[in-house]
């Protein structure tokens, strides 16, 4: 038997990110939402019927650049060192 009683493991609870990486990915998922919510829509109740409102500014430019930025802050918050 052995003498030395050490624990073999000792495990580190602490995160990988600190709270200010998690709150800057909640605001970049936040505007990932915001950008899905905005392309949402524009359907007719008639599918014979053409509805130009899908080719909106909201739709084509703003939503996906919306997104686009959402995933640009996701990215800046995992590189974030908030001990600087």
């Amino acid at each position: 038997m052995n003498k030395n009683k050490k624990p073999l493991h000792k495990q580190d609870l602490s995160f990988v990110f600190e709270k200010k990486n998690y709150i800057v990915m909640g605001i970049g998922l936040a505007v990932i939402a915001l950008g899905f919510i905005l392309m949402a829509g524009g359907g007719s109740d008639d599918p014979n019927v053409f509805n130009p409102e899908i080719y909106n500014f909201r739709r084509i430019r703003l939503a996906p650049a919306l997104v686009l930025i959402g995933f640009a802050i996701e990215i800046y918050a995992i590189l974030l060192n908030p001990q600087k």
